[in-house]
């Protein structure tokens, strides 16, 4: 009888991981199946390309249909899957249909964290995270209009840079006393609200959002310190929440993700998980979870090697990217614990620099703005954990590459 192995979830962990499975020598059924009715797509460019209109939705596809197609690869889009029998091996969709499998893999992600605010169900009040999403989003959208973005993450902030080049006039709100104070040194979180600032957004930080206001639709924000602001759209981005529900209802360990091991693998021997929803081995930060394109893709190799009865650790350093405005900033290693922050280059007035992250001496982490170069090489020292010091990052006369070589020849 043929063997199948099912994919829950048609996300960018999905999209690697099914053809991933043929090229590791899987010969059986493989199934996709995703609660939207699109094959697996590019997220990123979500709040940036496809809500300026610079993109279109077959424009984002991660890969045609006929690549899955050519891989003998089925899609079961716009169905949900409701629970998984270990037991039995089976899996249950929402219409009460039973599906069998041999091997599972969960790729099913994560989902914004919603807010129970007075108003926050008000037509005009939106989140971001689907297509449907910023298409309805941009119903919303028109030059002159007021926006007002809940979150000064990543998120929040590409979203207004996109709304602002739309001709809108955008504040942003923010609780913590500054935009990014979660992945970000006070420094560049300076050095990102004086950039929105000079394009013309308001952006608010030390401000908690109390209710949104309006009749047939949102027309106000209001705020606990009893400001409020005007508005015609509105963007809640707080973040977003794993999805572990199936995988913890099956009794397989959770723990703010599907709890992996560094080949992917679930305590079910026949099981897998890859991508947003698991918490994972690093062999640079311990136990991990990430929201980050560049991990499914590299954890889902792993996994489809692992349900093939192959091990292939994924290790692969933590690394991802913003684009707002004319600055790509590209992010290496991840800062939690850092005691030291060494910038290169002027933030204060340039938009050119970048911000490395040290730990007892040792570089984790950096934050490149405009600085391609640097960021490969910031990848390099820290995979390598090249001693180096605070003296050298902070010269731009000593090139990082140079830092790189002195290593190999060293060792």
């Amino acid at each position: 009888m043929e063997r199948t192995c099912i994919i829950v979830g048609a996300s960018h962990a999905a999209a690697q991981l099914a053809p991933s499975l043929r090229q590791e020598g899987w010969e059986g059924r493989i199934v996709v199946i995703g609660d939207e009715p699109r094959l697996p797509y590019h997220r990123p460019p979500l709040s940036k390309a496809y809500l300026l209109g610079d993109k279109q939705a077959d424009d984002l596809l991660i890969r045609a249909a006929d690549v899955y197609t050519r891989f003998n690869i089925e899609f079961r889009l716009g169905e949900r899957v409701e629970s998984i029998d270990r037991g039995d091996r089976t899996i249950t969709l929402r219409s009460g249909e039973k599906l069998a499998y041999d091997k599972l893999a969960l790729c099913t992600g994560t989902r914004v964290r919603t807010v129970t605010l007075p108003g926050s169900t008000l037509p005009g009040v939106h989140y971001l995270r689907n297509i449907a999403d910023i298409d309805r989003i941009r119903g919303d959208v028109r030059t002159g209009g007021r926006a007002v973005i809940v979150g000064g993450g990543y998120i929040g902030l590409e979203t207004a840079a996109v709304l602002t080049k739309l001709g809108m006039h955008t504040t942003v709100l923010e609780m913590a006393p500054r935009v990014l104070a979660r992945v970000t040194a006070p420094q560049v979180s300076t050095f990102f609200e004086r950039v929105h600032r000079e394009e013309g957004v308001d952006v608010r930080t030390g401000i908690a959002v109390r209710g949104f206001e309006g009749t047939s639709r949102v027309e106000k924000v209001v705020c606990a310190d009893g400001s409020s602001f005007d508005a015609d759209l509105v963007i809640i981005g707080v973040g977003v929440m794993p999805n572990v529900e199936l995988a913890a209802h099956a009794n397989l360990a959770t723990d703010n993700g599907i709890l992996v091991d560094a080949c992917a693998r679930t305590a079910d021997p026949d099981i897998v998980a890859a991508g947003d929803c698991t918490m994972h081995p690093s062999p640079y930060y311990g136990y991990i979870r990430l929201e980050s394109v560049p991990n499914a893709t590299e954890q889902a190799k792993s996994a489809a090697a692992a349900l093939c009865g192959k091990e292939k650790p994924y290790a692969a350093l933590p690394w991802f990217w913003s684009d707002q405005y004319d600055i790509k900033l590209q992010i290496a290693g991840l800062n939690q614990g850092y005691d030291e922050v060494v910038v290169r280059g002027d933030l204060r007035s340039d938009r050119s620099f970048c911000a490395f992250y040290l730990k007892d001496g040792r570089l984790i982490a950096a934050d490149c703005v405009n600085r391609p170069q640097e960021f490969m090489f910031s990848k390099k020292l820290i995979a390598g954990q090249i001693v180096v010091s605070a003296t050298q990052l902070a010269d731009e006369a000593v090139p990082l590459k140079s830092l790189t070589e002195v290593a190999k020849v060293e060792n």
